[in-house]
């Protein structure tokens, strides 16, 4: 099974003291060890192909339609959003939706309430990750949750990202909110289970 990247160093961490411990007592091995087969399970980062249709927009991630509303940033304009839940269980790399180039990128520290809700959008510790396409400006915003405690992404300004590749991961349960043009037709609806890559959220050009 591949791992994400930010999972190896505390893989080894936990399987290493399961091999110390081994020599001194077997319950505190075995435990450590389940603790780092869940770790392995939790940081699986499984290969995916997302099969591209023209003007069509993917999920960025693993987890529940929990908002499809419209709003305004000022990087995209009006736009419609729809936000998805990650919970513990879920994959979490996320991947970009579509093809395009970044050109905005923004940090924002905050408090961590439970991602599910709407208000985590405005309020909770998130990244901002815009991209300019040949349908217009795009935006994913990487939100941390009531237990996440780490938002990766180690892309830049001016880097290309083709859709369905991996761009970052939110440790622990969490949510990104996507940002589309307004003329997008949506593929899903409140409550709908998506997977990141895979499941088409809108087209346009329908």
């Amino acid at each position: 099974m591949k791992i994400a990247r930010d999972g190896i160093a505390p893989v080894i961490f936990l399987l290493l003291c399961a091999l110390a411990f081994a020599f001194v007592s077997v319950i505190p091995a075995a435990i450590i060890f389940v603790l780092a087969l869940f770790v392995i399970w939790f940081f699986r980062d499984p290969e995916r192909h997302t099969d591209y249709q023209d003007g069509g927009f993917y999920s960025p991630a693993d987890g529940k339609v929990v908002e499809i509303s419209e709003c305004e940033h000022d990087f995209t304009g009006k736009s419609v959003k729809v936000g998805i839940f990650m919970n513990v269980f879920s994959v979490h790399v996320n991947r970009s939706p579509c093809t395009g180039v970044i050109d905005y990128i923004e940090y924002k520290p905050g408090k961590k309430i439970a991602a599910f809700s709407p208000k985590a959008s405005e309020i909770n510790e998130r990244n901002y990750v815009g991209l300019s396409t040949q349908w217009g400006r795009v935006m994913m915003v990487q939100i941390a949750g009531l237990i996440a405690r780490r938002i990766v992404c180690r892309m830049r300004r001016g880097d290309v990202l083709e859709a369905g590749q991996r761009y970052g991961m939110i440790k622990l349960g969490s949510r990104v909110d996507l940002y589309m043009p307004r003329d997008i037709v949506l593929k899903v609806k409140l409550d709908d289970q998506v997977k990141a890559g895979i499941t088409c959220i809108g087209v346009i050009g329908q």
